[in-house]
């Protein structure tokens, strides 16, 4: 792949996802788009390419484009995020909807549908709880594919092993054959939608929830900015937005703001107290 190839592709994956690829990350895009070229029987990935330059085939940019954004998950990743969801901000979302007693949760990059099918079960486990709630989990990606295998809800024994306690595997799942799939109760809390966050959000609704983790990495900080801004506008007053622990809404927009006792929860900025607005005006 020439220099020029390269930077093309950097420039399409960026317009298209908001994936920043760096110099460094040159072999990770030959490594992943040689599979594709062999499914459309391309002999190098410069033919390939040059048919991304010529356009009008919407199959082969959905797979490169995919194939560049599909990440690593599994069951509970990183496991605080989701200690944080039980013990703070669901019992303080029940309190502020106890009139409404309606819940809205949004997985923002799903992939195959470990961490909205984590919430599910803590959901579960929160029992008498919620009896009589209504709760939406949205769980969002932009790969059709990662999103067709998520709504199965079937995974492999390796895929179980990681992060899912052995005590929810025997009461959430069933074995079939060597894989385990997910309880039809849990898929059914779920609505899986291929979606791209740097499209308009305003088809989604509000939530009281957000969790977007180890995905703003991979953008450049005006991307950055403008997503955040968006899950700004996203989250209903008092919302909580869950983002992964190398990333943070510092020097990034001013609409969100850390919270005070919690690593990685964010919410809603404070508004400038009057005297501050009348400095500044």
């Amino acid at each position: 792949m020439t220099e020029l190839d390269f930077e093309f592709l950097r420039a399409y994956l960026k317009q298209r996802s908001g994936l920043a690829l760096t110099a460094e990350k040159r072999y990770l895009v030959e490594s992943r788009l040689a599979p594709v070229c062999r499914r459309f029987n391309y002999a190098t990935l410069r033919d390939l390419i040059g048919s991304l330059k010529i356009g009008h085939d919407t199959a082969i940019e959905r797979a490169v484009v995919e194939a560049m954004t599909t990440n690593e998950t599994f069951f509970f990743r990183d496991r605080l995020p989701f200690d944080l969801f039980r013990d703070v901000v669901l019992p303080e979302a029940l309190a502020r909807n106890a009139v409404r007693r309606r819940l809205r949760i949004w997985c923002a990059a799903a992939s195959t549908g470990q961490e909205p099918y984590s919430i599910a079960m803590l959901l579960q486990e929160a029992g008498a709880k919620l009896a009589g709630w209504q709760v939406d989990i949205v769980a969002t990606d932009i790969s059709g594919e990662v999103i067709d295998k998520a709504k199965l809800g079937l995974y492999s024994q390796f895929e179980v092993q990681r992060g899912l306690p052995v005590q929810w595997l025997l009461k959430y799942f069933t074995q079939i054959g060597e894989q385990w799939q997910i309880a039809a109760s849990l898929r059914s809390m779920v609505e899986f939608r291929q979606f791209n966050l740097l499209h308009g959000y305003e088809g989604l609704g509000t939530f009281d929830v957000i969790f977007c983790r180890n995905v703003l990495i991979y953008f450049d900080a005006p991307t950055k900015s403008e997503i955040l801004a968006r899950f700004g506008n996203s989250l209903v007053p008092g919302g909580a937005l869950l983002l992964g622990a190398a990333e943070t809404v510092i020097g990034l927009t001013d609409r969100l703001a850390p919270d005070a006792k919690h690593r990685g929860l964010y919410g809603h900025a404070p508004a400038p107290t009057t005297a501050l607005r009348a400095a500044a005006g």
